[in-house]
């Protein structure tokens, strides 16, 4: 049948003529795809923290290196075999560390392929079919999340890359605005750029600074629940002039609480300034029509930053960065060489990224949001934080147990009396195993953190998981 053909030939190595054939893939990928198939199937029942350490695995992993060749199939069963001590069941359902999703099937499947497929993906001439799929999901991206239709989407890392990106992306536009050439003359001798964030900003806002040469940030106050102030915001705009950026939260990583973007955007573009939106996982609730409210005026900004990995659940790295003014973006991240064939008017991927060469990582993304639709990404979203109030409310009955936040979307933050007390029952719960939530420190004191992420979390995942902090708790 036509498309079937497959082409076999002689690569010369060295003088030594290898020859290729696909079935070279054939036993390393069944292999592969049994180990995958049980992994999998593990995660109902399977206890959540690993087995073995990093220290204790390094030993079996490392060594001295092999003097000759091994079969890729009995590599893949060493593989496999090796690490899965060492594995963290973050895809099941009973995972709440951090804020990681797992992956829906369609996205994982496509991922796959994106390795098989094995396509250089920034140029639209060298691999038409991934990055016609990144352009199409990143289409569906801005109808979904709200954000202008003319804006650039680049797929990045993750959110501390797409937090770059658009940061990246500001400096060249407010530096351009009061006449300094960037590009030719550097950051030595430029206009200060000052940034402004709320005291309750993502730590990742921070290091993309540094990584921009931009210094520490101003902070101001925030409110109880980590939302930035505006009455703090407008005393700092007024207090100096010159190129400014403002970045927004929507999402607090404890509370889950949004900055009141609406009036924000509209104070800081009063002032001139370019305005970044980090929601790493909160930015998505401006896809669910009973959650939109929490993210109300974000359109407005100039650049957003988020990540599918998180809130949309495909595999790692897939980080979305979203701006506004085309040309900054371009400016700040494009390259052009002689040697490379640029399209022109549309942009190439590596025109809106920090990076030149990168896997396909936006197909996953195609496959995700074509799988869900708009309604499915919509009940993704909804189930989402319905279970983190479920769960909220569950752990509000335990005795001594204390909901630390207003549960807007998929944070919870509790505390079980004193913070020795706390450290204790998140200590119990984890070594419990039915469930993972991670122990951090919010408000001055600590707390254990519960991020709902995953789209196979259900209702006997958050039953089980209650009844777990429940048997932590009960201990004296």
């Amino acid at each position: 049948m036509p498309g079937d053909t497959i082409v076999t030939g002689d690569v010369f190595l060295e003088g030594v003529s290898v020859s290729w054939k696909p079935d070279v893939y054939a036993a390393a990928l069944d292999r592969a795809w049994v180990h995958a198939r049980s992994w999998l199937a593990s995660l109902p029942d399977r206890r959540v923290p690993p087995r073995s350490g990093a220290d204790e695995l390094r030993q079996r992993l490392g060594g001295p290196l092999p003097d000759g060749p091994s079969e890729p199939a009995e590599v893949v069963d060493l593989l496999a075999g090796l690490v899965e001590p060492g594995l963290t069941a973050m895809p099941s359902g009973r995972f709440f560390g951090w804020v990681t999703g797992g992956t829906l099937p369609a996205a994982l499947a496509a991922d796959w392929l994106v390795s098989a497929w094995d396509q250089n993906s920034h140029l639209r001439f060298a691999a038409p079919g991934t990055v016609a799929a990144e352009e199409a999901a990143a289409g569906w991206l801005l109808q979904l999340l709200g954000l202008p239709a003319e804006a650039d989407v680049g797929f990045v890392t993750g959110a501390t890359m797409a937090n770059f990106t658009g940061l990246a992306a500001g400096r060249q536009h407010v530096l351009s605005s009061v006449g300094w050439d960037v590009d030719r003359l550097g950051l030595t001798g430029a206009p200060r750029v000052r940034v402004i964030v709320g005291a309750q900003r993502h730590d990742t806002i921070d290091l993309a600074l540094r990584y921009l040469g931009l210094g520490a940030p101003l902070a101001v106050p925030a409110d109880d629940q980590g939302r930035l102030r505006l009455d703090g915001l407008a005393q700092a705009l007024s207090a100096t002039a010159g190129p400014t950026v403002v970045c927004l939260q929507a999402g607090n990583l404890h509370s889950g609480a949004y900055d009141p973007l609406d009036a924000a955007i509209a104070l800081a573009h009063d002032h001139g300034a370019w305005v970044h939106i980090d929601g790493a996982f909160g930015l998505w609730a401006a896809a669910s029509p009973s959650l939109c409210h929490l993210v109300q005026g974000h359109h407005g900004a100039d650049s957003w930053a988020t990540d599918a990995h998180k809130t949309l659940n495909v595999p790692y790295d897939c980080g979305i960065a979203v701006v506004a003014r085309r040309y900054a973006v371009r400016a700040a991240m494009g390259m052009r060489a002689s040697y490379l064939m640029h399209a022109q008017e549309q942009g190439d991927p590596l025109d809106k990224v920090p990076e030149v060469s990168r896997r396909a990582r936006g197909v996953p993304v195609w496959a995700a949001l074509r799988s869900l639709g708009r309604s499915g990404v919509a009940d993704l979203i909804d189930r989402l934080a319905h279970h983190a109030r479920t769960l909220a409310a569950g752990i509000a009955t335990i005795q001594d147990a204390r909901i630390l936040n207003d549960v807007v979307f998929t944070q919870v933050c509790a505390a079980f009396g004193d913070d020795e007390r706390t450290r204790t029952v998140t200590a119990r719960l984890l070594a419990d195993g039915t469930a993972w939530m991670s122990g951090s420190r919010w408000q001055d004191r600590d707390v254990l953190r519960i991020s709902v992420s995953n789209w196979s979390t259900d209702d006997d995942d958050v039953t089980a998981s209650v009844a777990a902090i429940r048997r932590a708790a009960a201990r004296p």
